[in-house]
Formats: structure tokens, sequence, C-alpha cells
């Protein structure tokens, strides 16, 4: 029990997200923008023209991307030099310089918007993220969801990381998550009793939508307790319940559901482990980020 109470309070993973991921991202969001006779405008570039360009913020807010940065221009060009003067999860201000990026013009302004649109995607999740982590504290964990843009999910998820977050499942191998749907046709007592012997090892997460269902998943042996959109007087009622029918047996519980940056903090006083929001992902607003060009001449 120890070990799976563990598995799902993980807050330690390395912020870069899997290289492959990256990687696959990022050459179907090229695909996009040279599909089929690559870049028109670009090809009128003098091939000898260098440049310097200044990747800048422009808004407050937290920065994540770097990966996707250096990939987006590696894969249009390996002349192309990013030159990084901070790292994902550094705090940005107005006019903060995050990279210096040098090398032949043209293949710098065709890797131009796809670097952008992912810098400016994932440093909007960062921000959000961090947002969301200061409004709870310390004590309380900021989970993300499921909520993200297919393909993109380990992106996002690693921006999550970056603003303070930590991640909920990955995909549906990581847990057993025994939603609403589920238990329409499953008793909570007999799906978990299920769960636990098909799935020996695995954490058994069980959505509860009212005191009563919190109750009986700790009674049935969950090893966590997902409490959907109750409001925080509800949930706390529902963990002090929990609780007491627990024993003193761990069990991670979270609120989920609809909680925003403007209720997070009283979900956060309810007595749960973690705090969970689709909106990290799904609403987050991309943090505005701009690439000046400067000209250097012929190389």
């Amino acid at each position: 029990m120890a070990g799976k109470y563990a598995e799902v309070m993980v807050t330690s993973r390395p912020v870069d997200p899997p290289r492959h991921a990256v990687r696959a991202a990022v050459a179907l969001a090229l695909a996009e923008d040279l599909t089929p006779l690559g870049d028109l405008s670009a090809s009128l570039v003098p091939p000898e023209a260098r440049a310097t360009a200044v990747l800048a913020s422009r808004a407050p807010g937290v920065f994540a991307g770097r990966a996707c940065v250096d990939e987006a221009f590696a894969q249009i060009d390996e002349a192309v030099r990013v030159e990084w003067l901070l790292a994902d999860g550094a705090d940005l201000a107005p006019g903060t310089v995050a990279a210096r990026v040098s090398g032949p013009l043209a293949p710098i302004l065709t890797a131009e918007r796809t670097a952008l649109n992912f810098a400016r995607h994932l440093s909007g999740v960062a921000t959000l993220t961090r947002r969301f982590v200061e409004a709870v504290g310390p004590d309380v964990l900021v989970w993300d969801t499921r909520k993200t843009i297919p393909g993109l999910r380990a992106l996002e998820k690693a921006a999550v990381r970056a603003g303070g977050g930590a991640n909920h499942r990955g995909n549906l191998s990581d847990w057993v998550m025994l939603k609403d749907n589920h238990l329409a046709v499953l008793d909570v007592a007999t799906a978990v009793a299920q769960a636990h012997e098909v799935w020996p090892g695995r954490t058994i997460h069980v959505e509860c939508d009212s005191v009563d269902r919190a109750v009986a998943a700790a009674e049935a042996g969950a090893d966590a307790l997902l409490l959907d959109n109750l409001g925080p007087e509800d949930a706390a009622k529902a963990v002090a319940a929990a609780r007491e029918a627990l024993a003193g047996r761990r069990c991670l519980i979270e609120a989920s559901g609809g909680i925003t940056l403007e209720t997070v903090a009283a979900y956060a006083t309810t007595g749960v482990d973690a705090v969970s929001a689709g909106a990290l992902t799904d609403s987050a607003k991309a943090l505005d980020l701009g690439l000046d060009v400067e000209m250097e001449g012929p190389a």
C-alpha cells in the first residue's frame, strides 16, 4: 500500500519532456507549415544572410518549452544555434530575454513560428499552473488531468511541472481509475476488489460524487479517492467521513471537477491531499513571447 500511495504522490519527475515526444510533435508542426512546397518566402532570402534573433517575453509569466524551441530550429537547419539564458520554470517579466538565436537567416525565419507556437503555449500552461500552486500553498498538490491537446500531452505535462505542479496519470495504463460510468454497471466494493485482483500493485483510484460513495470506496480498499464536482463544503465533509472510514489507512484524497483559480484556495482548506484542474492544460492562455531579428550581414 505504501508503494502505491507513493506512486500517485510523485512530484520529482524531470521538468524536460521526453525526447521522442518533442521530436514527433515538432516534426508534425513543421510539416503543417512546409507541405507541399516549403517556405516560399524564405527561399528569397540570400543564402549568405545571417542574423541573430532575441527570444523575449512581452508579458509576465513562467517560461516553458526550451526543448521544443531547440528542436524546431535543429530540424530545419542544425547550423542555427540557440543560446539559452534561462531554464524551463524561470520567472519572466516583460522584456526578459530567454534566448538568443543565431545562424543563417532563412532557416531562422522558417522555424520561427513553430518555435514560438510551442513556447507561447507551454509557457502559458506553466504560468497558469504557477498561479494555482501559489493559491493553494505548499501543503496541497496541484495536479493536471488528461484534458490535453491530442499529441501534446507529454509536452503539456512537462510544462505543468515547470510551473510547480505535478502530474496526474499520463494515460489509461498508469492507474485503475473507476469513474462514474464504470460504476454505473459495477458496485464500488466489487469494482475495487476486481481491480486489486486483476491489476495487483496498481493504484486503484475511485471517483466519488457524494459523501456516501467516498466512504464506500474507502471501506472497499481504494488507494485514492477523487471527489468529483463537490463544492468545498461537501468536499470537507467527504474528507472527514472517508478519513474516519479509513481508520488510519493511508489513502490519497483529491478534489476535482470545475476547479478554477478563483475557487482552488477554498478546496485546499478541505483536507484534501491534491486538487486537479483540467484548466491547466485546456484553458491556459498563450504567453506573449516574440522573436526579434537583427541582421549580421554575410558570413
